[in-house]
């Protein structure tokens, strides 16, 4: 693993502020969707927790933002768990064009992103791979919507609630 260059700090806050405001925007995206309480906490808590890391990354070894982001991956890994459960059993298409694909996706998101910041803790920034990684991770979710606002024929088949969000 190379190491982290002079910027690193930087860039890590920098994906963990990208991130904060991808999460909060998915939380409020949740607005119209029939378990829209679920969703929007499953999305604004890390927001908060990547904001908290993006202003003062030492935050990610506190003892109480640590408990908070286990307990999130965990029920994180819980609904992953049974959304992929759920989307084998029904698939009739891709992942994205099944709702509980794209919940199982924005759940992974999350665990991954959160998993990545826990980590943190012992080593803000890591090695150069390690950045690569958190920066690869933070611009995905900017991708994956540019791309699914482009692909109209992909939304077509949507419910109405994911439809209006975009």
């Amino acid at each position: 693993m190379c190491p982290a260059g002079p910027g690193a700090p930087a860039l890590w806050r920098g994906c963990n502020l990208l991130m904060a405001a991808f999460l909060a925007l998915a939380a409020w995206v949740q607005v119209n969707d029939p378990d829209a309480g679920l969703w929007m906490v499953a999305y604004a808590v890390p927001a908060f927790l990547s904001l908290l890391v993006g202003l003062s990354p030492q935050v990610a070894g506190n003892a109480i933002w640590r408990r908070l982001t286990e307990l999130h991956l965990l029920l994180c890994a819980a609904g992953a768990i049974w959304s992929g459960g759920s989307w084998a059993r029904h698939a009739h298409r891709d992942l994205l064009n099944e709702e509980e694909g794209r919940e199982l996706f924005g759940l992974l998101i999350v665990a991954v992103w959160m998993s990545l910041c826990h980590s943190s803790a012992k080593s803000p920034v890591g090695g150069g791979a390690r950045l690569a990684v958190a920066v690869s991770i933070s611009l995905c979710p900017v991708v994956l919507w540019a791309y699914v606002y482009v692909n109209k024929e992909m939304r077509a088949s949507w419910p109405a609630h994911c439809k209006e969000v975009l």
